[in-house]
């Protein structure tokens, strides 16, 4: 058993920071639609989004404070 946490669509932290997590969301997306369509009777809607998330917070804030981190324009005090 993994004692990895996930962070979103089954990627966990360390997936996302090596770069993996794109191939990995591909790859599960296209074993999703394979499974949809070899037994469609199984399905009641359509799929997971395993479309990328750009921005993953662990407390989510405003969204101009996530647009902010995101064109890295945001400074932090320094600590005392």
């Amino acid at each position: 058993m993994s004692t990895a946490t996930v962070a979103y669509a089954g990627v966990t932290p360390a997936q996302r920071h090596a770069g993996l997590d794109q191939q990995i969301l591909q790859v599960r997306h296209a074993l999703y639609a394979q499974a949809r369509e070899d037994n469609p009777l199984r399905w009641s809607g359509p799929t997971r989004d395993w479309s990328l998330i750009k921005t993953v917070t662990l407390n989510p804030e405003r969204t101009e404070v996530q647009n902010a981190a995101l064109t890295r324009s945001i400074t932090q005090p320094m600590a005392a």
